[in-house]
């Protein structure tokens, strides 16, 4: 599915983590977007992977939260 070049590694490849995908389609009104190697990314940064895995958001814990003035 990638066709950019250089060519992203599978998304279930140890060498995928860092590596940014591009964007493919973006759904920001829906609040999901279509990475280049089948990965859907969520705004509260949860993932499904083309092979169906789910990874969970990464939430911080609310003790690391800035606090506004």
């Amino acid at each position: 599915m990638c066709t950019h070049r250089p060519s992203c590694p599978a998304a279930d490849s140890p060498a995928a983590r860092g590596v940014t995908a591009h964007v493919v389609a973006a759904h920001p009104e829906q609040g999901w977007n279509l990475l280049c190697d089948g990965t859907i990314v969520f705004d509260d940064t949860g993932e499904l992977r083309p092979d169906g895995r789910a990874v969970a958001p990464h939430r911080s814990s609310a003790g690391r939260l800035a606090m506004a003035a």
